[in-house]
């Protein structure tokens, strides 16, 4: 094997493979970084703890003064604007909002004193709720109703109506032990409905209180008026939030979206500039494939005599090319080597930075990972081209034998 190597590696120009293991090292270290810089700061947009995904965006049409004037059938989406929605390329599903068709009333005693007020009740398709299913579902017979509120609700609470009222404030985990006292009427008075609220959640998306889809069906079934009106806002999971398409759609249409929309165009912002550099990174990456390919390709083709005499003498193929086979490897294995302590010396230029804005810590690992695994595709591509290198000099043996 030592002698075998000796023979093949005999015309091995050190340049070449220095050119392919820097170009290779460039390339690996613009995708590790790319990939790295977006698992560490797509948590600055995405929230962990909403239970409500950042791919899905809440969208009414505007408030007109045919609208204000009592006309609420201008706000509401007909089945034609669903459908339409629906068949948008960005869209992947749609779900409507279910309003209560009641009176709703709440209130909550803590440390001998109490708190009543009028509320309203919405749902949406249990699927757009990230909870559990145990702690989101409702079924007739149950004394106990799922409820989620938006964090602001809270906020207000607690910064604003508790001290003036002298009530303590609450905490998310205080307020989700505390039980709720429902009572619920038909607007005529004559059915009412009493149960206990328990706070499931908290929403920092929805601007709304929110229950489960089968408790709303069955309340409106008791206590409603029995009709079914078009639904007034619509939850849409969308495959790019910040898509300026998404934006033209909704301007020409005359929608709006609640929220704080600044997270998904940051996010979408950040995906097309990943992809961009990801997409330089690969060319790099592919021009450095097609180096080493030819580098081996051409001291092949200077050896082909020795290969050729190799294989005459009865030389198995696969220590024909294991000295090239091994030259891949390296140059290879430096280059990633290399792109991972140059990822850890890029991450510390704005990991600090990165983490006081609650971004998360995981993208190195991801960052070299991505590296690693085109590394080896890199050198399975080039072991492949080896291997038929020398399978092609064996059969130029055979027609030279005959």
């Amino acid at each position: 094997m030592g002698l075998i190597a000796k023979l093949l590696r005999k015309n091995t120009s050190p340049a070449r493979l220095v050119g392919f293991a820097l170009s290779n090292f460039i390339g690996l270290l613009i995708i590790g970084g790319a990939v790295m810089f977006y698992v560490d700061s797509r948590g600055i947009w995405d929230d962990d703890e909403s239970v409500i995904n950042t791919d899905f965006l809440v969208v009414n049409k505007k408030v007109t003064s045919a609208s204000t004037l009592g006309d609420r059938e201008s706000t509401r989406f007909s089945e034609s604007d669903v459908a339409d929605l629906k068949a948008q390329p960005w869209v992947r599903r749609v779900g409507e909002f279910s309003a209560s068709d009641f009176r709703v009333y709440a209130s909550v005693s803590q440390g001998g004193r109490g708190m009543e007020t009028a509320l309203f009740f919405e749902s949406v398709p249990d699927s757009f709720v990230d909870l559990p299913q145990s702690a989101w579902r409702f079924e007739p017979g149950q004394t106990v109703v799922p409820v989620m509120i938006p964090k602001d609700y809270l906020a207000l609470y607690n910064f604003g109506f508790a001290g003036s009222a002298g009530l303590p404030q609450l905490s998310e985990q205080l307020i989700s032990g505390i039980p709720l006292k429902l009572y619920m009427r038909s607007e005529d008075g004559r059915r009412t409905l009493q149960l206990e609220g328990r706070i499931a959640g908290f929403s920092n998306r929805l601007n709304t209180v929110l229950v489960p889809d089968a408790f709303m069906r069955y309340a409106n079934s008791e206590l409603g008026d029995g009709g079914h009106s078009a639904p007034s806002r619509l939850i849409v999971d969308v495959s790019s939030p910040g898509d300026v398409a998404i934006a033209d759609y909704l301007s020409s249409h005359g929608l709006e979206v609640a929220g704080d929309k600044s997270g998904s165009s940051a996010a979408y912002l950040l995906k097309v500039v990943v992809g961009i550099v990801m997409a330089v990174g690969g060319l790099i990456t592919l021009l450095s494939l097609f180096v080493l390919m030819l580098s081996v390709s051409l001291l092949m083709e200077k050896n082909r005599l020795v290969i050729h005499r190799l294989l005459m003498l009865g030389a198995p193929l696969r220590k024909v090319g294991a000295p090239y086979s091994s030259m891949i490897m390296l140059g290879c294995g430096a280059a990633w080597l290399l792109s991972a302590v140059a990822l850890v010396a890029l991450r510390s230029l704005y990991a600090g930075a990165l983490e006081g804005l609650g971004a998360s810590s995981g993208g190195m690992l991801w960052g070299a990972g991505v590296a690693g695994v085109l590394a080896l595709v890199v050198a399975a591509v080039n072991y492949v081209a080896v291997s038929r290198k020398v399978k092609s000099a064996w059969g130029l043996r055979i027609s030279d034998a005959e």
